[in-house]
């Protein structure tokens, strides 16, 4: 068992480290990268099917990393890919990383091009000890590029387990990421449809498909998308219609779940995890899909204890039987097994995961599995012909209100009388008047990458104070400057941001449930409603229940409706930020097609003195595409290294617990 206190979590041990000078410096053949990662565009298999593919070191998902707090971390990134340009987030630590380092292309930096590689450096502390993960910032490329990112405690934790798992869930689309965004930026627009099929550590578990009703998706028409075909872009699942859930309609190599597993090619194989009996687990639940929205059990396992969400801060033990996960979340669970005795009484040693989407913009749910093996030499027979369990066909109101930080004297969260502004988001379908096409917008604002000739943070370098947003008109214009089309925030405001969910005004007042997620600090979140924000009534609540939220970075805007009145308000979220970190960040939807389709907002944060942290000349290297901070095969980068003269290196306290521990994709 690894030991783990409390009191050394909160103490920590620290060494300084070799001060190294900031400042410009070439990466040249003397400079070690920390962690490398190369990006190409391959054709994989996946589930017995072939896509063309951006994925990390030739695998979907991508390496798992493991960082030590307290030390500067530096990972390169190639762009191996031959047409496309590339950026990678590491999501939930932006606000931990150099300038020009978020990974947000036309807002925080310039894209990395083909044939070039970027240099990112990361600067963990040990209060971001948790579970985030690494993906592409670009396009669609963020379906397949993209993998686990582990930040290790310094020392002891505050919970026992004696092992650990990572889940790291996906969608998997037939489409090609390019013929995705052809389909959503040209003409006639063509949605994607729903997912094809949910990956587990890049395996299929997908067995079932089938609509849960017979409305018409968000975006007009009805069955699985607005193109013909299959794969879930015609009216029909698989050629059985939109009656209930198939029992075997998704084959696999040719071979029906139902019947023994005996594929060809791992990739065909389900996904396995094995424990062993009589152990406590935690397993790191990472939502990397781009499109769907999970919720998911263990036959026989119902008592799950998550003791952290989105990584960063741990929480008091929440209790629960199944969890809801959405695109960009993350939850750390403790999962206890069966012990001998119990194994021999069940008079079976192979349990399922089972998961199933909910609230998609498609009328239609998939449903997969996953084993649970507590003998390794067990052969998996295939998928249940039935479900294992039943799971909560409504979302809403899962766990909300509930997590709350295991160490409240560390937990700074904004209590009311403290925001200095409440900013109204209101997220809304409509029609763009100058070019006819369907768009998302935010705050009256539909946002995407063509919208900037130059990154955002660029031009703050380039033009100063110019090129900040200008605040006092913002504020009278639904909390965004109309000539920089950036919303500003003050270094030292406590911000309330609400995000409200309107009826569509093109798609007679349907709904959507969107993951949003905040680049930058974490904020607080302060709850979910039906219908308009009212903020006395949600104050109250919390105040009743004495709620002290954890940091977040990604939660949900549920619909609660299928549809109210165009224009109409049909649910609500809220988060508190407390002096927001100088910079440009962005906010916005995590499922992809919706990015694509505008629904981010960029925020700048402080003014030009605030946000230039890098000297005028040593930044030149950042300002144009492709510039010289790229390398290649014949430049080596010329970087500004902006952390390396106060770094500290993390002391592990246990000598049992290793600087680097192994972080398995057991499948």
């Amino acid at each position: 068992m690894r030991a783990k206190s409390l009191s050394a979590l909160l103490a920590g041990s620290w060494l300084p480290s070799t001060a190294l000078a900031t400042g410009a410096a070439v990466h040249d053949s003397s400079f070690t990268p920390d962690h490398v990662l190369r990006v190409t565009n391959q054709e994989i298999s996946v589930g017995c099917e072939t896509r063309t593919s951006a994925v990390v070191n030739g695998s979907s998902p991508g390496p798992p990393l493991n960082i030590l707090p307290g030390g500067v971390t530096w990972i390169r990134v190639y762009n191996d890919m031959a047409d496309e340009n590339l950026t990678m987030h590491w999501h939930g630590l932006a606000q931990k990383m150099a300038p020009f380092a978020d990974g947000t292309p036309l807002a925080s930096q310039w894209p990395i091009p083909p044939g070039h590689f970027y240099d990112y450096e990361l600067d963990a502390e040990n209060e971001d000890s948790g579970t985030y993960f690494y993906h592409s910032h670009v396009g669609m490329q963020a379906l397949t590029c993209s993998g686990p990112l582990i930040i290790n405690d310094c020392g002891a934790e505050p919970f026992d387990y004696d092992d650990e798992r990572i889940l790291h869930f996906e969608d998997f689309l037939m489409q090609s990421g390019s013929e995705m965004m052809g389909d959503l930026t040209g003409e006639p627009f063509k949605w994607p449809g729903a997912t094809d099929g949910i990956l587990l550590n890049g395996k299929s578990g997908t067995v079932a498909k089938a609509a849960s009703d017979g409305s018409s998706h968000l975006y007009g028409g009805n069955g699985a998308g607005p193109a013909s075909g299959a794969h879930g872009h015609g009216g029909s699942i698989h050629g059985h219609g939109s009656q209930g859930v198939q029992s075997h309609g998704y084959r696999l190599c040719g071979r029906d779940h139902a019947t023994e597993q005996e594929a060809t090619s791992s990739n065909c194989e389900l996904p396995v995890i094995d424990v062993e009996p009589g152990k406590t687990y935690r397993f790191r639940l990472i939502g990397a899909m781009g499109l769907s929205f999970l919720t998911m059990g263990f036959e026989g396992h119902d008592n799950l204890t998550i003791i952290q969400v989105d990584g960063g801060e741990y929480n008091q033990p929440a209790h629960t039987d199944h969890i809801e996960l959405g695109a960009g979340q993350r939850f750390d669970l403790l999962f206890k097994t069966k012990t001998q005795e119990e194994l021999d009484a069940d008079g079976k040693d192979t349990y399922f995961l089972q998961w199933e989407t909910r609230d998609s913009e498609d009328p239609v749910t998939v449903r997969g599995y996953a084993a649970l093996r507590y003998n390794p030499s067990t052969k998996i027979r295939g998928v249940p012909a039935n479900p294992v369990i039943t799971l909560p066909e409504q979302v809403g109101d899962w766990m909300e209100y509930t997590f709350t930080p295991l160490c409240p004297d560390s937990n700074d969260a904004p209590t009311a009388d403290e925001v200095t502004r409440r900013v109204i988001v209101d997220v809304d379908l409509v029609q763009d008047n100058e070019t006819g096409r369907v768009v998302w917008e935010l705050a009256h604002l539909s946002w995407t990458e063509t919208i900037y000739q130059t990154p955002a943070l660029v031009d703050i370098y380039r033009r100063g104070q110019d090129a900040i947003p200008d605040y006092d008109v913002a504020v009278n214009n639904y909390g965004w400057d109309p000539a920089t089309r950036s919303f500003p925030a003050k270094v030292g405001e406590v911000l309330e941001i609400i995000l409200q969910n309107r009826g569509a005004s093109v798609a007679e007042g349907r709904l959507g449930t969107h993951p949003f997620h905040a680049h930058s600090k974490h904020y607080y979140d302060i709850g979910s409603g039906m219908g308009a924000y009212d903020a006395d009534a949600n104050n109250a609540e919390i105040e009743k229940l004495g709620y002290r939220p954890v940091k977040r970075d990604t939660t949900m805007l549920y619909k609660y409706n299928q549809t109210v009145a165009p224009g109409e308000v049909g649910g609500w979220r809220g988060w508190r930020i407390r002096e927001p970190d100088a910079g440009v960040w962005m906010i916005h939807c995590h499922i992809l097609a919706h990015m694509v389709m505008g629904m981010q907002m960029v925020w700048v944060v402080g003014d030009a003195e605030d946000i230039m942290a890098i000297p005028f000349e040593a930044s030149q290297s950042y300002m144009t595409y492709g510039g010289s901070v790229m390398g290649n095969t014949t430049h080596a980068p010329q970087m500004y290294e902006y952390f390396n003269a106060t770094t500290t290196k993390c002391k592990p306290i246990d000598a049992s617990i290793p600087d680097t521990p192994s972080h398995k994709l057991l499948v």
